[in-house]
């Protein structure tokens, strides 16, 4: 594993360095901040947001995009979602749309108020999770130029239908119910109940896909990070069924979508769908062979060519 818990090395010609700052919620956030190692404090430079995956935190896949990307020219930040890794918020491994998507905002807050960032030239990219949350903060801060998702999820669709939208309205109710009586739980405990993991230490070939690439990822070395549990508070779930992302995608206003996904990801179709649904300029990506998780930290296989390109013709 890479030094400091990073699961990968930093690039000779890159430089990164920690910062905070908070949301409009008060919540510190614990961000990285990389560089061109030839950085000239006096000139403007584009700069680019990278979400972690859902459960993911910033020594991981953000970090692997943000090092490819900073030797491009661009000056690049990761963060810890509030609640969970190094930034702050209680409890902790909370989980909420909301919040998600006001940290991709409170990132164009601090980036914007950099005198080397070029204010007009400030882009998103979302993995997995984050996908769904910098596009929900793109629709209403158009501040944000262009959005790129990689392996994208969902998160709101998911909780209230289920993947592949298999949760029956039965179903659906039981859980409300048993959530409900978490609540009552947790307000008498000392902290809340968590979820199980979402990627599993062990498993066997009849698992679903999906559980077999985190685990492979998260619970493995090639992944693994301390503060990345896989696991939110029980009691997060009926936020993301109330609330939406990614409805109204027509916000975007011309603003432009690039959608990357694995030929044989489990997640594909959340990208298909918003595909479908937003309005030009728009483009669907499909790397072939590629799974879910190749996308999170596979340099051979994200395809960085057509991210930096996406992202100087959006700011050109």
């Amino acid at each position: 594993m890479a030094q400091d818990n990073y699961i990968f090395e930093l690039a000779e010609n890159v430089t990164r360095t920690p910062v905070t700052y908070e949301t409009r919620y008060g919540i510190e956030i614990a961000a990285d901040l990389y560089k061109p190692a030839d950085f000239d404090e006096s000139k403007r430079y584009p700069a680019l947001i990278v979400g972690a995956p859902y459960g993911g935190v910033k020594e991981q896949g953000p970090g692997v995009y943000a090092n490819q990307l900073a030797q491009k020219g661009f000056v690049v930040l990761t963060f810890d979602p509030s609640f969970n890794g190094n930034s702050g918020g209680y409890p902790r491994h909370l989980s909420s749309p909301d919040v998600f998507v006001e940290d991709f905002m409170a990132a164009v807050d601090f980036l914007g108020t950099r005198d080397f960032v070029e204010r007009e030239k400030i882009g998103a990219i979302g993995i997995c999770g984050s996908g769904g949350f910098a596009l929900s903060a793109a629709k209403v801060d158009p501040r944000i130029k262009a959005v790129a998702t990689t392996s994208m999820y969902d998160i709101s669709r998911m909780q209230k239908l289920g993947m592949n939208d298999s949760m029956s309205d039965e179903e659906r109710q039981k859980s409300l119910k048993q959530i409900a009586e978490q609540r009552y739980a947790d307000f008498e405990a000392a902290s809340p109940a968590l979820t199980g993991r979402g990627a599993p230490l062990d498993w066997d070939d009849d698992a679903p896909q999906a559980a077999q690439e985190f685990g492979s990822f998260y619970s493995r070395p090639r992944g693994y990070h301390p503060n990345s549990i896989t696991q939110f508070t029980v009691t997060s779930t009926p936020s993301w069924m109330n609330f939406a992302l990614l409805d109204d995608l027509d916000w975007l206003a011309g603003r432009p979508i690039l959608l990357i996904a694995g030929e044989i990801a489990h997640s594909l179709y959340f990208s298909e769908d918003v595909y479908e649904a937003a309005a030009e300029p728009k483009e669907l990506f499909v790397i072939p062979k590629a799974t879910h998780v190749d996308l999170y930290d596979k340099t051979d296989v994200i395809p960085f060519d057509k991210l930096v390109n996406f992202f100087k013709t959006a700011f050109e």
